[in-house]
Order: structure tokens, then sequence, then C-alpha cells
């Protein structure tokens, strides 16, 4: 059945947040907003193998095997490519994130995700694994049991049927890896901080530096839409750290655009308190298309000698179209009377995506249209 999406209406409209505008007071802190240049995290990746796999590992890839010769020939096994099965063995890639200031000897979580054609790495245990770093050195080493939390059961093929759960050729090791390498990183040069906003906006930008100048006179400064400049006062100087948790604590009010975000994938529908729709008028048709495939069994006649038992598909596709109307919707000035005033409609998650994208084409719709 093509049309999923009607059955998730009811999600779709509690998604769509009703509220005029943001609430005096309601402060977010600095440290929700922005992150300080320099503290940031870093990616390592490693390439490695998953062992014990009872037959579900890859099928004899060329890579897989030449990777099971190399780790053996490390332990004094001599063994060449042809000698080897690799059934039991997945060829995986590991990555993992490394957040800065992290010491040696801390862990990390990391993921494994096959890269060849095994059926499932679950029950597999990775093997000593190096992570290393866009510059090419060792930050951590990976090791220990995979959990995949989903399953692959059953017999694939024309005549068999399986059961799938989330993807068992990924998986997490929670706390897999020990890190052996600290990332350097400086947070403070020549007294002077800078705040990364998450979401780059000048308006959040300026609020955020006269909200720092309010506590700190004269330190701040709005370089653009993402950077704001703030300058260590003397008294901090000396421990600039706690200078930093006290400019997360500051709070402000970001400014929000508005914005409406569609997967058309999910039907998923998400908008900001911001949308405004002009007077317009909206007619759209509901259209039910429903695919039916089954198959049909030919066979000979009695005592026939020429002629075979023939299996044919056969395709059974219907089309509804529900009745439709032309409604009129006055200005809306809230994301409230929008999702109201369409869900006076009866309007599906799908029609809604259809209708955004016609109100934005006839430039009746106030808001950033997003599409995923």
């Amino acid at each position: 059945m093509i049309n999923r999406f009607l059955s998730l209406q009811a999600v779709v409209l509690g998604m769509l947040i009703a509220g005029n505008t943001p609430l005096l007071g309601a402060g977010v802190r600095v440290k929700d907003l922005a992150l300080v240049a320099g503290a940031r995290e870093n990616q390592l990746v490693g390439y490695g193998l998953v062992v014990g796999l009872a037959g579900d590992g890859d099928k004899d890839q060329k890579y897989t095997v030449q990777t099971v010769a190399n780790m053996l020939q490390r332990f004094g096994v001599n063994l060449t490519g042809q000698n080897l099965s690799a059934k039991n063995i997945a060829a995986v890639m590991v990555t993992a994130d490394i957040p800065a200031f992290i010491k040696p000897g801390a862990r990390l979580d990391v993921t494994v995700s096959s890269i060849g054609d095994a059926q499932s790495i679950s029950g597999g245990i990775l093997v000593q694994t190096p992570l290393v770093g866009a510059d090419g050195k060792i930050y951590a080493v990976a090791q220990g049991a995979v959990s995949v939390g989903g399953f692959s059961a059953g017999v694939g093929g024309g005549g068999g049927a399986t059961v799938q759960k989330n993807h068992p050729t990924a998986g997490q090791i929670i706390g897999g890896a020990l890190v052996e390498r600290e990332i350097p990183a400086a947070i403070v040069h020549e007294n002077i901080v800078e705040l990364l906003l998450r979401e780059p906006d000048f308006t959040s930008s300026a609020r955020m530096a006269a909200a720092i100048n309010e506590r700190f006179a004269q330190s701040a400064m709005a370089v653009d839409s993402t950077t704001v400049r703030v300058r260590v006062p003397e008294g901090f100087q000396a421990a600039p750290i706690n200078f930093i948790a006290h400019l997360e604590a500051v709070e402000l009010e970001p400014d929000m655009s508005a914005r409406i975000v569609v997967n058309e994938r999910t039907g998923t529908i998400v908008a900001t308190a911001r949308v405004q729709i002009s007077n317009c008028a909206v007619s759209h048709g509901n259209i039910t298309i429903s695919i039916a495939s089954t198959l049909d069994v030919s066979q000979p006649q009695a005592f026939s000698q020429t002629g075979r038992t023939v299996v044919a598909p056969r395709t059974d596709t219907t089309v509804v179209e529900s009745k439709s109307k032309l409604v009129t919707l006055p200005d809306l000035p809230t994301i409230e009377k929008v999702a109201s005033a369409l869900n006076a409609i009866g309007v599906s998650p799908r029609d809604m995506m259809a209708i955004f994208q016609a109100m934005k084409q006839a430039g009746a719709l106030r808001a950033e249209l997003v599409l995923r």
C-alpha cells in the first residue's frame, strides 16, 4: 500500500507545535546555543575484522581473506589466501568520535559496520583495530563484542522467507575503544575566547554579545552570524576555565526563523512558531493507489507430454480519488492557526507536503521550506 502516510496524520499534526511568540524571560543558556572554538570533537576511523559469525560472514571476499592472512602472519602463522575461508569473518569499518581534552586510558563508544557481503555481524567479536585521525596518527584502539540490536533469520531466494529487524550488519561497542593519545587543543588565544553558534544567525549572534556585555562589560563582540568574540577579563585571566563556566551560564533569547521542514520518506512535518500564510484558496484531491501482486499457476492438461507448470505473476492496480473542494484560508499569523485550518480541511501528511510546496510557489507561504 503506497498511501502509508495517511496513518501518520495525528503524529504530524502533533509535530506542528502551536505558539505565537517566544515567551518573555524564557532565556536559553549560551552553553546550549554555542560551543567554544577549539573544544571540538574529532573523527576516528579504522579497518578491522569481526570474527565468530557462525557462517554469516563474508563469502570469501578477496580483501577479507588477505586481511585474515596478514593478521595471522603477525602471530607467526604463514598461510596463502587460497587456503583460507572467510565465512565466519567479516571485514568492517570502525568509526568513533573523540572529544577534546580526553586523556589516555579513557574509553570511547565505537560503531562497527560491515563493508562486505556478510549477512550479519551479530554475536561477533571485533579484533584489535587501530583508530586513526585525519593526520594518520593512531589515537585509540578498539576491540570487543559487537552489539547489533537486530537480527536476520530465514532462507532468502524465490522459495524462502526472510525476517529482519533493524540492520544486523552494523552495531556498536559501548566503551570499546581505549584512548592511546590525547589530541592537543587550545581554547584561549591571547586572552580571547570565541563562541561558535550551532545555528548561525545574525540576530542571535548580536543578542548573545549584548547579553554577555551585560554580565561582563565591554568584553564581547559579534563578529559574524556564527562567531562571538569574548575577551577574558583581567580577574579571570589566571583561571580562564572559570570564566568560561560563567560565560556558559549567561542566558539570552535567541531568534528563530520561520521554517517548515518536510521529510517525505517518513511523513514528518516540523514547523516553527513564526510560520505565516497569506490569504489564499486551497483545493487538493486525495488519491489512493493500491497495488497487489499475486502469483498465478498455469498447469498443462492432464497426461500432456509437452506442457509444464508455469508460475505467472499478476498485478492489480486500483486508483481511488475522493472528492475535493476549494477552501479559502484567511490570513493566518501563527502556526497554531495554520495547523487548525489544515486539520479542518482533513488533509493527510502527504497532502500537507504538496499544499506547502504549492503555497510556497504561489508566494502565500511566508517561511523557508526545507525538503528532505
